[in-house]
């Protein structure tokens, strides 16, 4: 089990990582789905953005109160992020995870073992949801990546193949991959 101390690690990182690439990539690339179904990079970062104002924190006060918490569906959108322009929203994102992180703070190694019920998955427990909040950072901040890397994947020659397997959404021997 990781600590508090290496789950805030990875939390602090986040929001930087995604004010550099907003900041840096144009906002065509990162609005680009890697094919249909998928996330863009964008919607990966206004998906996080949307956890950082109502899926975390509301999670973390119900636990260390001792209440229960409403179910999160990721595919029904809690706020209009579509006017912000990217740098906007992973400000936003960042504004909002330091909001958030003094909750962090609060919580204690005792505090870990607090059970909670999910409407879905039945008992947790906080360590457990801390948990789940670290990796789902990564997790979308790889897939918004993942879509990033498309275009320059399908442009790669002789190395597609050989070099991005775990990556290439469209392999090579697609006819539709173009």
């Amino acid at each position: 089990m990781a600590t508090i101390e290496q789950i805030k690690t990875v939390l602090v990182t986040t929001a930087p990582r995604w004010q550099h690439l907003a900041a840096a990539v144009p906002e065509a690339l990162l609005a680009r789905k890697p094919k249909a179904g998928e996330w863009s990079a964008l919607e990966c970062l206004r998906h996080l953005t949307e956890g950082e104002q109502f899926l975390w924190p509301v999670r973390i006060k119900a636990f260390l109160a001792g209440t229960s918490f409403p179910d999160f569906d990721p595919n029904a959108p809690q706020r209009d992020y579509s006017t912000l322009s990217p740098t906007q929203l992973a400000d936003e994102f960042a504004r909002l995870r330091e909001a958030n992180l003094p909750l962090l703070e609060s919580v204690t190694e005792d505090d870990l073992d607090r059970p909670g019920t999910h409407p879905r998955l039945g008992a947790v427990k906080l360590g457990q949801m801390l948990h789940v909040w670290a990796a789902h950072d990564l997790m979308h901040t790889v897939q918004g990546e993942r879509a990033l890397m498309q275009p320059f994947i399908m442009e790669a020659g002789p190395w597609r193949g050989f070099a991005f397997t775990d990556h290439d959404v469209s392999p090579a021997t697609d006819e539709s991959a173009g």
